[in-house]
């Protein structure tokens, strides 16, 4: 059941690091790089900083401008699961769906859509960054 107060949080990593981690050598650099892409499984601790936040009813009628399709559907998954990840695989999906729905959106809804726009470029030009999302009360 949904509340007045909940809300949609869009969270971007800011910086990862090595729970165990020691000084590496430059000639494990290559390594570093590879242990930090695999993530916490090896004890990389990544961290999170909120870049964007809505009420959840004002998510469901900016997802309302979205054309159907992928994008639309990966967005949804907030409403059934609660939580999604948005990486590089989808940063060109998303922005067609915001470019179609773009005429018919509020103020508000063209201000979220510009700074997730951002944010999905800071993901093109560094592909290790990417978003949490996730539903909040």
């Amino acid at each position: 059941m949904e509340t007045a107060t909940e809300r949609v949080v869009f969270y971007q990593l800011s910086r990862k690091f090595v729970h165990r981690g020691h000084d590496v050598p430059a000639k494990s650099q290559q390594l570093l790089h590879y242990t930090l892409a695999i993530g916490h499984h090896i004890g990389i601790i990544d961290c999170f900083s909120a870049q964007l936040e809505m009420p959840m009813e004002g998510f469901r009628n900016w997802l309302s401008h979205m054309p159907k399709g992928e994008a639309r559907r990966k967005l949804e998954g907030i409403l059934r699961y609660g939580e999604i990840e948005i990486s590089i695989a989808h940063t060109g999906l998303l922005r067609e769906a915001f470019d179609a729905g773009a005429g018919t959106m509020s103020d508000a809804e063209s201000d979220w859509t510009a700074r997730l726009s951002q944010m999905l470029q800071l993901i093109d030009d560094e592909p290790t960054i990417y978003l949490m999302v996730k539903r909040s009360r």
